[in-house]
Parts: structure tokens; C-alpha cells; sequence
């Protein structure tokens, strides 16, 4: 699942949907946290949602399902403050979930790798954005040079970081015949990355319906993953009636939901993969 944005109804169900379904692994696509713009005001309530909810909350569910609590990999997404990244490596120390931005994992014969950048956006926090494969910027969109950063970082990185150069270095050594991309963005032009523009222009031009990244796209493209599983446009299933996409054999699913209720996708690797999307 992704796209929680710190919605309590939502984790309480995904807690509960943990222990009754006992999975494996979990994955959780990014957008954790009530809200980025909160970091701009100064309002404390990101922290407290981590410190006092989600840390007592998979405290509680490690305790009461002991051998059978799963792996859990998260990573952020563009609306989670980085600042807070420390507490996310917090929450590994105390063996309650891995967190995988930019990082590669090996479990059993599975690899596992997390990417939480998205191309530029119209919104203000720009922590988790970067340019996708140049510094072209969407109609209506906002660049990573501007905006507001709670984690400073160079005017170089900013200006000449790219997505499509981040993934080439991510996925180093990785099996991509057997591996699981778990990213926020959704690639560029498929069912999961789509919006309702509702005939908006912005300076005589239209804006693109499709606000995917294309070096994600890309990437799927050419090196062929096994999975990968995406967030950040929750509307896009709406529009499209679909929750997942094929590129290539690579299967991509979009585990976000706009809507009041939590969205879990079960899926099943065996020879072929098996999955099913649920609104709880």
C-alpha cells in the first residue's frame, strides 16, 4: 500500500489487516506522514505521529505476533519532510521495518530495492524531487531548485541531479530477473500515473494528463524487473479502472487509492505472479 499521509482510520485497518492476513512482506510506497506543508509552519505533529503512534503502534504488532510479524520495507515520498528520515532509521534499530530509499536488500531470493524521488510537481516541498531525465519542468510545475527543503542540500545537486542517473547507480548488482522495485513515483504513461487535468492551461498551454516519470519508465524498459510497485497519483485508478500495468513482462502496480478507504494489493510470486487489490 502507499499514500497513508498519516491517516490513523487507515493504519488502524492495515494493522489489523497485518495480523489477521500474517504476509510475509510488506511494502509501503511512501506519502507516510499527516503532511509536508506542516514543516513550513512549524507544526510538530509529523513528529508526534511517529513517535507516539506509529512507534507504539508496530511496537504492540511485533509483540503480539512474535515470529509471524513480517518484513516491512518503506521508504518516503514527496509529501514526507526529510527531515524526519532519521526516525524512519529510528524505527529499523528497533527492528520494527527496514527502510529502503536508495538501498538494495536480499531476501531469500529476492532483490528488493527502494526509490522514493519523483519528478518536479506544482507543490512546495521539495525534499523527494528531482529532475527525471533533463531539467525540463511539466506545464504548471514548480523546480527542484525552488520551493522549500527541510534538509539543505548543494545548489549543484539540485540543479544537475537526475532520476534516470540515480537508478543506474541504485541498481547496481542487482538480479533484475528476480527483483522488486518498490518506488513512489509511477512510470510515465501507463495506467497508474494519470490525472484529471479538467481542461486546465497554464500560459496558453495544456497541461500533461499523464505526471508519471519517464526515466522510471525507462528504466523498466531496459533492464526488465520481475515487479515494481508505485504510489503518489491516487486518482489515477479512478480514471483509468486499472490498478496495475504491464511494461514489457515487468508487471507495475499502482497501490495508492483516493478515497476514504485503505487500499492493500496481496500479491503472490510463485512461477507467475499472483495479486488482488482490496478497499478495507
Amino acid at each position: 500500500m502507499s499514500d497513508l499521509h498519516g491517516n490513523k482510520n487507515k493504519y488502524e485497518k492495515l494493522f489489523n489487516h497485518i495480523y489477521a492476513v500474517a504476509p510475509e512482506i510488506v511494502f509501503i510506497g511512501g506519502d507516510i506522514l499527516p503532511s509536508g506543508i506542516m514543516i513550513i509552519t512549524n507544526d510538530d505533529r509529523n513528529e508526534d505521529f511517529i513517535d507516539d503512534y506509529l512507534l507504539n503502534k508496530l511496537t504492540h504488532l511485533k509483540k503480539k505476533m512474535g515470529n509471524n510479524f513480517p518484513e516491512i520495507y518503506v521508504i518516503m515520498g514527496n509529501d514526507d519532510p526529510r527531515i524526519y528520515e532519521e526516525k524512519m532509521y529510528d524505527l529499523e534499530s528497533k527492528g520494527l521495518w527496514k527502510y529502503i530509499n536508495q538501498k538494495n536488500i536480499v531476501y531469500k531470493s529476492l532483490h528488493i530495492t527502494g526509490y522514493s524521488f519523483v519528478p518536479p510537481t506544482p507543490f512546495l516541498l521539495k525534499d523527494w524531487e528531482k529532475y527525471d531525465v533533463s531539467r525540463f519542468i511539466d506545464v504548471g510545475c514548480v523546480s527542484p531548485e525552488e520551493g522549500y527543503r527541510s534538509v539543505s542540500i548543494a545548489d549543484n545537486v539540485k540543479k544537475y541531479s537526475t532520476i534516470s542517473e540515480d537508478l543506474e547507480l541504485v541498481s547496481m548488482g542487482v538480479n533484475f530477473s528476480n527483483s522488486i522495485f518498490l518506488f513512489h513515483s509511477p512510470p510515465y504513461k501507463t495506467n497508474l500515473d494519470r490525472i484529471d487535468t479538467k481542461g486546465k492551461m497554464v500560459d496558453h498551454a495544456p497541461v500533461d494528463e499523464n505526471v508519471g516519470s519517464i526515466a522510471i519508465r525507462k528504466f523498466i524498459e531496459k533492464r526488465k524487473p520481475l515487479l515494481t510497485l508505485h504510489g503518489h497519483i491516487h486518482e489515477s485508478t479512478d480514471i483509468t479502472k486499472q490498478w496495475k500495468d504491464y511494461i514489457g513482462d515487468t508487471l507495475c502496480i499502482n497501490g495508492s487509492h483516493n478515497g476514504p478507504e485503505l487500499c492493500v494489493v496481496k500479491i503472490e510470486i510463485n512461477e507467475k505472479i499472483n495479486c488482488e487489490r482490496s478497499l478495507l
